[in-house]
């Protein structure tokens, strides 16, 4: 544990540039111009569903299988016609300051789970590249690991996965910069089991 809490500072530096990197990257590059949809003149027709239906906020699939799956033919029939989707319901209004907080609360909580990886796999005074390598590796499986799953099973429109892909490579990058120029600074005092 002492390992980790000596790791603090590139924890900490590491979440605050992330934070920075992903606002430049959402808001002034053109990485993520295109990743939602606007639905124009359908807006009006579909809000006024969405409220005439009382729908609770949850993550609603259709056409719904149930739990009869492929024995249903009416659910396979809906299947087979489509359209097919999933829909979000949020039970208030988005708070981008509550958004942004919980966003960098998940960046500093996922370089606490890297600095404890690199901790356990690697000894003080490891060399910066060696650091980099381990902490990139494992920083690129936080942030962009999920990226597939999403596609396969949540239906995020493939298009998205390469700019989603580059968002976590820069996040890791940053990340293992920061550790293994932080490292021997960060780890150089701590003891060495066995040795006095």
């Amino acid at each position: 544990m002492s390992e980790l809490v000596a790791l603090w500072l590139p924890i900490v530096l590491s979440a605050v540039v992330c934070f920075v990197a992903s606002s430049i990257i959402w808001m002034a590059s053109p990485l993520h111009k295109h990743d939602y949809k606007d639905p124009g003149s359908k807006e009006g027709p579909l809000l006024e569903l969405l409220r005439s239906q009382s729908f609770e906020p949850g993550v609603y699939y259709v056409p719904w299988c149930g739990g009869k799956g492929n024995k249903d033919p009416e659910a396979m029939a809906r299947v087979k016609q489509g359209p097919w989707g999933m829909l979000i319901v949020q039970g208030c209004a988005p708070s981008m300051g509550k958004m942004l907080g919980l966003w960098f609360f998940h960046l500093l909580l996922v370089s606490v789970f890297i600095g404890y990886i690199a901790s356990n796999a690697l000894p003080h005074g490891t060399s910066y590249l060696k650091v980099f390598q381990v902490v990139g590796a494992t920083g690129f499986l936080a942030y962009a690991g999920s990226t597939l799953p999403l596609s396969i099973w949540h239906g995020l429109p493939w298009s998205q996965v390469p700019g989603r892909i580059i968002d976590g490579l820069i996040y890791a990058l940053l990340t293992a910069g920061i550790f293994g120029w932080q490292w021997p600074k960060a780890t150089i005092n701590l003891p060495i089991p066995g040795m006095n």
